[in-house]
């Protein structure tokens, strides 16, 4: 009985052990002001529509002066 769960307690070790050593990368998030928004923006719907159509990935509303800003991928 000790011996399995010695072998156990092992075997959990190792796939923790495998867990921490894969190093994970993020996709970095690249912000541009959006060329094709007119006006204040308040509705990060249609900040991401325009920002679509101009070949970005997404887009939102930012700072007090509420612009539309785009991301991608970078």
């Amino acid at each position: 009985m000790e011996r399995k769960t010695l072998g156990f307690i092992f075997l959990l070790f190792l796939v923790l052990a495998a867990d921490v050593a894969v190093m994970r990368a993020e996709a970095r998030e690249c912000w541009s002001d959006s060329h094709a928004f007119k006006g204040l923006c308040f509705n990060n719907d249609n900040c991401a529509t325009v920002c679509l159509t101009e070949g970005f990935t997404g887009g939102k509303c930012h700072g007090l002066r509420r612009r539309c800003i785009c991301s991608k991928i970078c």
